[in-house]
């Protein structure tokens, strides 16, 4: 077995959809980065990549490639879950938490997990996702952006 940890943390901004866990959140801010910026498929992607010690997702998709502009994250996931089946891994489980002040993601979570879930190719009773609060404290209590963590347990097949 492998495990591996992941965090990310993107700022608000404006014009641009919220994108997490691949579901688009209604939302008066979006989030800023060089992909659609989704926190959570980072948080992911870095700890199914540390799990097998291949770096992270700036080593495989660099900002300063224009090819990965606006990119979604979930396909960028596929990339790196099939990474993880080439070095002859599968997903045992994954657990993950959102961080963040607002919006508030509680109605979306079953959707982000059935989604996430989909496109790792896994059962959805193998995805976490938990939200929430920093009591105002910090970057996410202050309403500047969001933060996931993630981590996740690889088995060989």
């Amino acid at each position: 077995m492998r495990i591996g940890y992941g965090y990310d943390a993107h700022r608000f901004v404006h014009h641009r959809p919220l994108v997490i866990g691949g579901i688009v959140i209604p939302y008066s801010y979006g989030l800023l980065g060089h992909s659609d910026a989704d926190v959570l498929t980072h948080a992911m992607m870095d700890a199914l990549l540390g799990a097998l010690a291949l770096g992270s997702i700036g080593d495989h998709f660099p900002d300063t490639d224009p090819a990965y502009k606006d990119a979604s994250s979930t396909d960028l996931l596929v990339e790196v879950m099939g990474l993880v089946h080439k070095k002859g891994y599968g997903v045992g489980n994954i657990d993950s938490v959102l961080v963040a002040e607002m919006p508030k993601f509680f109605s979306y979570i079953v959707a982000i997990r059935e989604n996430l879930a989909c496109v790792m190719q896994i059962d959805i009773d193998r995805v976490s996702v938990k939200a929430t609060t920093t009591e105002k404290m910090g970057f996410e209590g202050r309403q500047e952006g969001i933060s996931a963590h993630a981590v996740v347990l690889l088995e060989r097949k």
